[in-house]
């Protein structure tokens, strides 16, 4: 006879029953698209600094762009900080200026000491 343990929670009952060992869950599979083109260097650049140039870029769109560029495994690009900076200036937005900055900073990596005096 099987018996299932349950308990009452805010979102509703949950089973405490555990899988048997025999069973597997299925593999997940990734689909890929095989027919995207690629996107070069410059074209991403040249992207992102006319997103960041718009004359009508608003603050909620300028930390949209800024928090999926930071989401990207890169470092953007000095002229792609220099739009979005310039961006900031337009929008007279100082602490988005010093968040780009400091996002830049965690990405670049550890800190080195300077060779400067």
């Amino acid at each position: 006879m099987f018996r299932a343990a349950v308990r009452l929670s805010v979102s509703g009952a949950r089973s405490l029953t555990r899988p048997q060992l025999g069973r597997t869950a299925p593999l997940a599979q990734r689909c890929y698209s095989h027919g995207g083109k690629l996107e070069s260097d410059e074209e991403f650049d040249a992207r992102w600094v006319t997103y960041f140039n718009k004359a009508d870029i608003d603050a909620w769109e300028l930390r949209k762009g800024m928090n999926t560029l930071i989401g990207y495994d890169l470092v953007p690009e000095p002229k792609i900080l220099e739009a979005a900076l310039r961006a900031c200036r337009r929008l007279n937005d100082l602490a988005s200026a010093i968040r780009i900055l400091e996002a830049v900073k965690d990405k670049s990596g550890p800190h080195k000491k300077s060779t400067h005096t």
